[in-house]
Formats: structure tokens, sequence, C-alpha cells
């Protein structure tokens, strides 16, 4: 990959930022329509696995070879899964701020598959995490602890699942850095479509979701198509714009930048009136950010 100076690069991570933290309202949109967010990320991902495969076809073959890409896949269609499905019925905010409990899912897998020993910076921030987490999760007007801080609402338990995926995908994509970059970007597309069409298909038969367009594909207005084209182009790009990123930029630069996403829909949701920013909320937010820039700054360049 030819050098692409540094602004450009963190331009770029500003740019995946910007997509998936407003990426909330155009799933919403398709749920209006009649298209539940596991099929709409069905729909997304699996047009860009084909145009993945046009341009890279060489990527399959290496994807297929490579089991620890398979692991990779699930991670990621776990991750999309969850994230899109959460904020779609949640309050967005939340959403967001239990994706982004990283510093204590980052530790505990370091620990448990690379066999890191945990340092006392790394039980800190588990610790400043946990105790983020744990004011986000108190419920609104309880002013004690009579229960235990834990999700309460399916959205609340995505953002966990999401933020534990997505701490598996990092993890992994570090592990398999080997790899071709192409054989990386399309593992993830294609555990984007996979997981999403089989837990659709499970819910869907089992009556717990409806199938894609109850009324048939002739009553979908124009506008939806060119909503999910638009999307297509933008997470294709968000892709591309994130591995530009994270290869021109320190991984202390990268992590903080990622968190840009929170700013992002933290805004943009309370702004449309699809999340509501409480100060229990700040307070517990600005903690699990604060872990997640400290574990950034630590990593090593």
């Amino acid at each position: 990959m030819a050098p692409i100076a540094p602004g450009w690069a963190a331009l770029a991570l500003l740019f995946n930022g910007l997509v998936w933290g407003l990426s909330w309202w155009p799933f919403r949109q398709l749920q209006a329509q009649g298209l539940h967010p596991l099929w709409a990320t069905v729909v997304i991902y699996a047009p860009a696995v084909v145009v993945i495969l046009a341009f890279r076809p060489q990527s399959a073959g290496q994807l297929m070879r490579h089991r620890p890409l398979w692991v990779l896949a699930l991670a990621a269609g776990v991750t999309n899964a969850a994230f899109n499905w959460a904020c779609v019925i949640g309050d967005v905010v939340r959403v967001v701020l239990l994706f982004y409990l990283m510093p204590l899912w980052s530790a505990l897998l370091a620990r448990w598959l690379l066999k890191e020993p945990m340092s006392r910076a790394a039980m800190a921030r588990v610790a400043l995490a946990l105790a983020g987490a744990a004011i986000v999760l108190q419920p609104e007007g309880d002013t004690g602890w009579s229960e235990l801080p834990l999700p309460r609402s399916l959205a609340e338990w995505l953002g966990v699942l999401g933020g534990i995926g997505l701490a598996l995908n990092n993890v992994l994509l570090k592990h398999q850095a080997r790899q071709s970059q192409e054989s990386r970007v399309l593992a993830m597309f294609v555990g984007g479509a996979v997981v999403s069409a089989l837990l659709g298909t499970l819910l869907s038969s089992q009556g717990q979701l409806p199938w894609p367009w109850p009324d048939g594909v002739a009553a979908v207005p124009a506008w939806v198509w060119a909503l999910l084209l638009v999307m297509v182009a933008l997470f294709l790009c968000t892709n591309v714009a994130l591995q530009i990123g994270a290869t021109h930029l320190s991984a202390q630069v990268t992590s903080v930048l990622m968190l840009s996403e929170v700013l992002f829909a933290a805004v943009s949701s309370t702004w449309m009136g699809a999340g509501r920013i409480t100060v229990p909320l700040l307070i517990g937010g600005a903690l699990i950010v604060l872990a997640a820039v400290w574990a950034a700054r630590e990593r090593p360049i």
C-alpha cells in the first residue's frame, strides 16, 4: 500500500467513525419498511461479498484455506448482527457505550487466548470499565444499588455481545496480520452476511421475526433500494478506510480515533430522539471512554 499522509489516514478513521456512528438511522428506516436489521445486514453485506470477489477472486481461496479466518468471519458476523439489531430496538447512546467496553473484553481475551499476563494497569482499566458499565446499566431513577448492574433489555445484551465480538475481531485481525488484506476483508463481510442470515432464518422460521418484506419485493419503494445501494458502498468504503488508518497510524491513534463513533452516535441519536443523555450516562460513559483511551495509549506502536 502506497504511503499516505497521517492527516489523510486520520480523516479515513474519522469517516469510519462517522458512518458507523450514524448507521443506526438507515437501519431504523429499513425496519420501518419491513426489513428487520438482521435481514438488512444480509441484503447489504451479500452484495459487498460479490463486489470483493469480482475484484479480488483469489481472496476466496485464501479464505477457504486458512481456518483462523473462519473464526474472524464468525466474530465479525456476531459483531455486526448484534450491533445493528441493538441500535434499532434500543437507546442508541446506551448501546454504543456498552459496545465500547473494549478494555474489559480485550484484557480478558488477551489473557485467555494470547496468555498475556494481567498487569496492574490492565486490572485498573478493567475496574474502570466495569464501574462505567455499572453506572450506565443502573436503571433510570434508581439512586441505590438494590440490583446487580446487569443488562435489562435485549438491546443492552446485544450491545454487550457486539462489543465482545468486536474485541475478538480485533484480536484475530492482529493474529492474522500475515494474511492478505482482501482475504481478511472478505472474511468479515462473509461473516456479516452468513451469521445474520442464519440467525434471521432461525428466528423468522419460529415466528420471532418477520421474513423480509412480507408484502413482496414489488411493494418496496424505490428509495429503499437506493438507500441499500448507498449503504453497500459506504460499508465497503469504511472497511477500506479502517485498513488505511490502521496501516498508516499507530495503534494508539487508531484506537482513539475509532472512539469518534461514540461521539457521532451520541450527538445524532440525541438530536433525532433515538437516545437520551443523562448525568449518570455521562459519568459512566466518561469512565468507559477513559478506560479505552488509557488502553490505547499503552499499546505498542
